[in-house]
């Protein structure tokens, strides 16, 4: 179990201009991700070091959006006016979390503009939903060459999360000790006066430290 990558949902200006934003504070370039034709959503992603990655999600104008829970969970922070969504562990094996958890992962896909396909598998953004200081998890079915992390800038990194909640009740979502996925990324747990969540990422770029 490992921190998989940070999703923030796209503001009023919509996904281009919300990823144009992110990336110009960062110094770095957002890539086309494609359409969750199963979601209803579309992103861009940003490569970062260790294995992990930033993606700006926005829900599309069709019904998955209103049906399949992600979708729910995008359009909902956008009406709010975007920022950060949720945060994503990586799994070997989802069918032990499916057993915890008591239902089953449901499948992705999304196609690059090249043509090449990702798939993966994806369970508890309900969790996420009803508790936005809880992640999801997934499990990737592409070779590590593929995972929207490749070919990262080395100078990109997420320095720490600053999450507001409760690192017991996220512990007892994980199944395991939160510090697990997070061993290479400082956590700051603030009590949350309001909705719990990811208030902040503070992200190490060659020029320093960038809060986002």
């Amino acid at each position: 179990m490992r921190l998989d990558h940070l999703s923030y949902a796209a503001g009023p200006d919509g996904l281009a201009a919300t990823a144009e934003k992110i990336g110009s504070l960062l110094g770095g370039t957002f890539a086309d991700g494609g359409i969750h034709p199963r979601f209803g959503t579309v992103n861009m992603t940003l490569a970062l070091a260790d294995g992990t990655y930033i993606e700006i999600v926005e829900a599309l104008d069709h019904p998955a959006s209103d049906k399949a829970p992600f979708g729910q969970a995008v359009k909902a922070r956008s009406a709010l006016g975007g920022g950060w969504l949720g945060w994503v562990v990586s799994v070997d094996d989802i069918s032990v979390v499916e057993q915890r958890l008591g239902r089953s992962a449901v499948a992705g896909n999304r196609h690059r503009p090249d043509g090449t396909e990702l798939r993966w598998q994806q369970i508890g953004v309900n969790g996420t939903i009803a508790d936005p200081q809880l992640p999801f998890f997934v499990q990737w079915d592409v070779a590590a060459e593929l995972h929207p992390s490749a070919g990262a800038d080395e100078g990109l990194s997420l320095a720490c999360l600053e999450i507001a909640g409760d690192p017991q009740r996220v512990s007892e979502w994980l199944g395991e000790t939160v510090e697990a996925p997070l061993e290479d990324v400082k956590v700051e747990w603030v009590a949350p006066h309001g909705t719990p969540g990811i208030l902040a990422a503070q992200v190490q770029t060659p020029t320093g430290l960038i809060r986002i």
